[in-house]
């Protein structure tokens, strides 16, 4: 397998400079970057890719049972990093793509140079005293909505994800990218995503961590962040006064600031 056309790898920036790799969330691809890169691409070396079953990868590398599990990702995006040699990585995951880039700095903490986690959320279900911001009553009803009507579902949700509802034309892109998406694969990855409970792995990380949470964020509460915070040693916690999940396309700015400030410190 051409692991570069698989993952529909792109390289841009400096040749020679500190390696970032922007990974994207669920639903998505590695577009939804576009306004972020071309302040980190003047310093930095920027690999993008898009998660098989996303965006312009191969089909054909599609495997349910890989894909059933975060795992399957993050050896993905481990993968990516043998076949380019690529070290002393930033890696920054949007969603759930924080968590697998938690998952990949498990297994290898020495390619990593740090981890920004992007709105992150190692479990989106209330669990006792932990707030993930939906019961597990919640999460079944989404996903029986999104696997009865993907194309439905996905006009009613991005917006309500995206946030911003003074700016219509995000919600009109999230939008967009989710109908992108084959529903078969995304019906998989989103049981994936909304599913996994990865507060136990956190403990682990040993590399430098910046999380990165919104102010106002739908599918992530800022108890979230500062419970990521608390559970790796040595994190820090910036809060961008920002609306919404996807805060690379709402506030741009900030974002790319804050991925630099922390990738520069590496």
């Amino acid at each position: 397998m051409d692991i570069v056309r698989r993952n529909n790898v792109t390289v841009t920036g400096q040749e020679d400079g500190p390696v970032v790799v922007l990974a994207h969330g669920f639903g998505c691809d590695q577009n939804m970057w576009r306004l972020v890169v071309p302040v980190l691409a003047g310093e930095f070396r920027v690999v993008l890719f898009d998660h098989v079953g996303s965006g312009d990868s191969d089909p054909s590398a599609w495997d349910e049972a890989r894909y059933s599990s975060l795992e399957g990702y993050a050896q993905d995006v481990l993968e990516i990093c043998r076949e380019l040699d690529l070290r002393d990585v930033t890696f920054v995951g949007h969603s759930v793509s924080a968590m697998i880039g938690v998952l990949a700095a498990l297994r290898e903490p020495e390619r990593f140079a740090g981890l920004v986690l992007l709105a992150p959320s190692p479990s989106y279900i209330d669990d006792g005293e932990y707030r993930g911001g939906f019961s597990e009553a919640d999460i079944e009803e989404l996903l029986e909505s999104l696997e009865s009507n993907y194309l439905g579902w996905s006009s009613v949700m991005a917006p309500v994800i995206m946030g911003n509802p003074d700016r219509p034309e995000l919600g009109e892109e999230l939008t967009n990218s989710f109908c992108r998406t084959d529903p078969r694969m995304a019906r998989v990855f989103a049981r994936t995503t909304f599913l996994s409970d990865n507060r136990e792995d956190l403990a682990g990380v040993t590399v430098p961590t910046l999380v990165v949470e919104c102010a106002h964020d739908t599918l992530a509460p800022r108890e979230v962040g500062a419970f990521v915070r608390d559970r790796i040693a040595g994190s820090t916690l910036v809060t961008l006064d920002a609306h919404g999940h996807c805060p690379q396309l709402s506030d741009p700015g900030p974002t790319a600031e804050a991925i630099a400030s922390f990738a520069r410190a590496r």
